[in-house]
């Protein structure tokens, strides 16, 4: 269940967003240019060196901001176009995420200090579906990927040698290949961004690992910004709590009781969210 937080007004935040971002994006470009004329002035090869590194940082953080600004755009387009209607369900900023990833399917995890899974954003069904494999086998590319600290990825055959339970249950999606990339800043990992079935070539690419640093240096780890992008966000939080109830109920380890509840999900075909709720209403006792 999304969290349901985010601004009041998506719409309007997310222009807010957007025009904060630009306007970050040529405050830095502005500083580049600075950096470029210094460097131009600059009477010694150090200094001029300086200058010249100075730039690049300003010029990648203009670029980050820029592709914040179009991620936020994007979306309150969407909005807007839904608005006039309301005939399906509200836009998720994780569609336009996928998008400039170029694919349809991509899904947000933040995990905590022992890289456990704390909260999932995803752009459809079918990522959702396959993040929430994950979370139940505790195997897959978001969980190699963060607690690794690197990129991975797998296709086809790929799948089921590198995550024997994982790779044939996401196969069974539909999903024939699989990227995800960390999300880190300043030597600390918090998550990973998953891409499912991406256009060819872009595996190989660095554009994942970009949008991924765009995510987590405007939205995640940002005062500005919104870890719940948009209220898209379901917290694992009640599935944490209903492994508490079980730990005591048991008498066992939390996280032993955790894996309990993930293998009655799996084994109902069903989210860990939806057999935890069922505990704290007193509706199904593990064991």
């Amino acid at each position: 269940m999304a969290t349901g937080g985010g601004s009041p007004d998506p719409m309007a935040s997310a222009e807010r967003r957007a025009a904060l971002a630009r306007a970050r994006s040529a405050h830095e470009t502005s500083s580049a240019e600075r950096h470029d004329l210094l460097a131009e002035q600059a009477t010694t090869e150090v200094s001029k060196g300086v200058h010249l590194r100075m730039a690049a940082v300003h010029r990648s953080t203009a670029a980050c901001h820029l592709a914040a600004a179009r991620l936020h755009e994007g979306y309150a387009i969407r909005l807007a176009g839904w608005a006039e209607a309301k005939s399906t369900p509200r836009p998720l900023f994780m569609t336009g995420v996928a998008a400039a990833c170029g694919t349809k399917s991509a899904a947000l995890t933040l995990v905590g200090a022992t890289f456990d899974q704390l909260s999932l954003a995803a752009s459809d069904e079918q990522s959702r579906a396959a993040q929430e494999l994950e979370f139940l086998l505790g195997e897959g590319p978001a969980q190699d990927a963060t607690s690794q600290a690197r990129a991975v990825s797998a296709v086809g055959s790929a799948l089921a040698d590198r995550w024997p339970g994982y790779g044939p249950a996401v196969t069974e999606l539909g999903i024939e290949e699989v990227a995800a990339v960390p999300l880190r800043m300043s030597g600390t990992c918090v998550g990973a961004l998953t891409v499912f079935d991406p256009a060819p070539r872009l595996a190989d690419s660095d554009i994942f690992a970009e949008v991924a640093e765009v995510l987590t240096r405007t939205m995640i780890l940002n005062p500005d910004g919104d870890p719940e992008l948009y209220g898209g966000t379901d917290l694992r939080a009640l599935v944490h709590q209903a492994a508490g109830m079980t730990s005591v109920q048991l008498d066992c380890p939390v996280a032993d009781a955790l894996e309990l509840i993930k293998a009655r999900a799996f084994a109902e075909s069903t989210s860990a969210h939806s057999v935890s709720e069922r505990i704290l209403r007193g509706e199904l006792r593990l064991g």
